[in-house]
C-alpha cells in the first residue's frame, strides 16, 4: 500500500507521540496506527425523509471499513432540503449549502489528513457537494446515495413530493377537492429517501454510477431496503482496496467520464440542476468543461426513460427495470458510452457492464427499447441570444410546442410571482419573467418548483412561458428556461426587460431573446442602476461576494 497520507501527522516516532496518544481516547489501539483512516461524512438528519435513513447505512459501511482493515472516523455534514425550504426565504440557502458541505469535507479530511473518504448523503446538494469535495482532495473517494424514497399512493395513482406541490395550483384553481388536496398532501411522503422522480437527487446519484464514483446499480435503491446497508457495506469494501491501490479520484473523474454522466442526464431525463452541478464538479477536477458541451452530447443522446416529472415512472420502477446500469449498457452498444474510462473498482466501465444484457426487458416499459426511445434527442437545451449571452437551460420535453412568444410579465421576486400566480393574473400566452433571483441577486438561485408547479394545477404548463436567472427543481416541467446569464443582479439583459415586452423562447432553433431593438436596450441599460445587496453580514453576504456566474456552475473557489 502507498504511504497514508497522514504519515506526517502519527508516525512511530517520539516526536508524533501527542497525536497518537489523542486517537487512544477516541478508541485507537496499537495495532490500529497502521491502518488507513477513512473519513465518513455522515449526513444524517431527522429534519427530513432524504437524509433521515443514512445513520442505518453509515453504521454498517463503518463495520466493512474495520472488517476491511481501516480505520473509519464519522463527522458530520449540514443539509438543506429543498422541498422544506421551497418558496421561502429558506430557499435561498440550499445551492448555498452546496458550497458549505464541500468545504466541510474538505476542512474535516484535509485538516485530519484522512487516506481515504467514505460520503454519505441524500438530499439534492448533498451529491454535488460531496462530489465536488472528493475532486478537489484528490484522495481515493467513494459516494453512497442514502436511497430514494418510495412512491406516495392516493385514489390509485402514485405521488411524489411534487404531486403536492402541484396540487396546491390545481385546489386554487378550484379543479381540485379539499379531500384529495389533503389525502395528497398526507401521503406523498410514506418513506424515508429523496424525492422519487427523476428529480435533482435521483439524478445526481444515477449520474455518480456513470461518472464511475458510486456503485453500478446502487443509486436508485429505496432507502429502507436492505439492499440498500448491503450496497453501503460493498461501497466501504471497494473504497478500502482504492485507497490500498492509491485510485485517486482525478484518475476516475475526466472529460471522457463527465461526457458518461451526461449522456446518462439526458437517456433518462433528469434536472436541469445537473448543467450546474457538473460545471462545477468539472472545476473542481481541473477538467475542462464548458456549457456548451452539454448542447454537444444532447443533440447525440436519445432519452431513453419515461420517469417523472414529465413520464409515468418513479425511481424504484426504474431500479426494478435494469435501472441505471441497464442504460449504460445500451449507450455503450451504441457507441455512447466511453468504455474504456476507469471507475473506483480498479476496473474500466465496460467491464462493469459486462454481464449486463444489451437490450432491456420485453416485460417492462420504464425503459424503452433503443429503436423507439421517448425521445431522439436529450431533453436539457442550452439557449441563447440577447437575453442570455452566456446561455441558458432550457427543460425541453413532454412540451406538444416547444417555443412561445408572448407578453412579458416581469416580477423582481419569485414570491411577488407567486402571489400574481394565486390571483388567476397569469393569462395563456404570458412569459413570466422572474429576476434578481440569480446566484448574487437571490442570492442563491433560489428554485422556482412553486410558481411552475402552480401553473401547471392550474392547467397552464403548456401554455405559459416562465424565465428566470434562478432556477427550478428536478421535478419542474413546463417552457420553463433557468439559469439565464449574465442575472439581473450584474446588470444582464434580463434586467432590461418591461412588463408587456414581446418575449420569444424556442427550444428547437435554441433561442431566447426580448424583441425590442439593440438601441432601446441599450438605452435602458444606461438607467439601470444596481439594487442594493439583500444581505449585508453572514453567510448569504459571503456567498454574494464570491459566487460566480451560473454559466460557471455558480462555484466559490473559481479564480480568486
Amino acid at each position: 500500500m502507498a504511504e497514508n497520507r497522514r504519515s506526517s501527522l502519527i508516525t512511530q516516532g517520539v516526536a508524533r507521540s501527542p497525536n497518537r496518544a489523542m486517537l487512544r481516547a477516541v478508541g485507537f489501539r496499537d495495532g490500529d496506527f497502521s491502518k488507513p483512516i477513512v473519513g465518513v461524512a455522515n449526513g444524517h438528519s431527522t429534519m427530513n425523509p432524504c437524509n433521515a435513513g443514512i445513520q442505518p447505512l453509515v453504521d454498517r459501511a463503518m463495520a466493512a471499513l474495520e472488517a476491511a482493515g481501516a480505520k473509519p472516523q464519522v463527522f458530520g455534514v449540514p443539509t438543506i432540503t429543498d422541498g422544506i425550504g421551497m418558496g421561502t426565504e429558506a430557499m435561498k440557502y440550499s445551492l448555498v449549502s452546496r458550497e458549505v458541505i464541500a468545504d466541510c469535507i474538505e476542512t474535516s479530511v484535509n485538516g485530519q489528513a484522512m487516506d481515504g473518504v467514505f460520503v454519505c448523503g441524500g438530499c439534492d446538494k448533498n451529491m454535488p457537494g460531496g462530489m465536488m469535495a472528493i475532486a478537489r482532495m484528490n484522495v481515493p473517494g467513494i459516494y453512497v446515495y442514502a436511497g430514494t424514497i418510495k412512491p406516495g399512493r392516493w385514489k390509485g395513482q402514485d405521488l411524489t413530493i411534487v404531486s403536492a406541490f402541484e396540487a396546491v395550483g390545481a385546489y386554487a384553481a378550484g379543479t381540485m377537492s379539499k379531500e384529495d388536496f389533503v389525502g395528497i398532501e398526507k401521503n406523498a411522503c410514506p418513506t424515508v429517501g429523496a424525492c422519487g422522480g427523476m428529480f435533482t437527487a435521483n439524478t445526481m446519484s444515477s449520474s455518480f454510477e456513470a461518472l464511475g464514483m458510486s456503485l453500478l446499480g446502487s443509486s436508485q435503491m429505496a432507502s429502507p431496503d436492505a439492499e440498500k446497508a448491503v450496497s453501503a457495506a460493498a461501497s466501504a469494501e471497494v473504497l478500502v482496496n482504492a485507497i490500498r491501490k492509491q485510485i485517486l479520484p482525478r484518475q476516475v473523474i475526466t472529460r471522457k467520464s463527465i461526457e458518461n454522466a451526461i449522456s446518462l442526464v439526458m437517456a433518462t431525463g433528469g434536472s436541469t440542476n445537473a448543467v450546474l452541478h457538473y460545471l462545477a464538479i468539472a472545476s473542481a477536477a481541473g477538467v475542462k468543461w464548458s456549457i456548451d458541451d452539454f448542447e454537444r452530447v444532447r443533440r447525440k443522446v436519445p432519452v431513453l426513460c419515461d420517469l417523472k416529472p414529465s413520464g409515468r415512472y418513479v425511481a424504484v420502477d426504474f431500479h426494478r427495470a435494469g435501472g441505471v446500469p441497464q442504460v449504460l449498457k445500451m449507450l455503450l452498444v451504441h457507441g455512447l458510452l466511453h468504455g474504456d474510462c476507469l471507475t473506483i473498482t480498479g476496473r474500466t466501465i465496460a467491464k462493469e457492464l459486462a454481464s449486463i444484457p444489451n437490450a432491456p426487458r420485453a416485460d417492462q416499459d420504464v425503459i424503452r427499447q433503443w429503436s423507439k426511445p421517448m425521445y431522439a434527442q436529450g431533453h436539457l437545451a442550452i439557449l441563447k441570444g440577447n437575453l442570455a449571452p452566456e446561455g441558458c437551460v432550457a427543460k425541453i420535453t413532454g412540451l406538444k410546442n416547444p417555443s412561445i412568444t408572448g407578453p412579458a410579465r416581469v416580477f423582481d421576486s419569485e414570491p411577488k410571482c407567486m402571489e400574481a400566480i394565486m390571483k388567476k393574473r397569469i393569462k395563456p400566452g404570458d412569459v413570466v419573467v422572474i429576476r434578481y433571483e440569480g446566484p448574487k441577486g437571490g442570492p442563491g438561485m433560489q428554485e422556482m418548483l412553486a410558481p411552475t408547479s402552480a401553473l401547471i394545477g392550474q392547467g397552464l404548463g403548456e401554455s405559459v412561458g416562465l424565465i428566470t436567472d434562478g432556477r427550478f427543481s428536478g421535478g419542474t416541467w413546463g417552457m420553463v428556461v433557468g439559469h439565464v446569464a449574465p442575472e439581473a443582479y450584474v446588470g444582464g439583459p434580463i434586467a432590461l426587460i418591461k412588463e408587456g415586452d414581446s418575449i420569444t423562447i424556442d427550444a428547437k432553433k435554441r433561442l431566447i431573446q426580448v424583441n425590442v431593438p439593440a438601441k432601446e436596450l441599450a438605452a435602458r441599460r444606461k438607467k439601470w442602476k444596481a439594487p442594493k445587496p439583500r444581505y449585508t453580514r453572514g453567510l448569504l453576504a459571503k456567498y454574494m461576494k464570491l459566487v460566480s456566474t451560473a454559466s460557471l456552475g455558480a462555484i466559490t473557489d473559481g479564480d480568486l
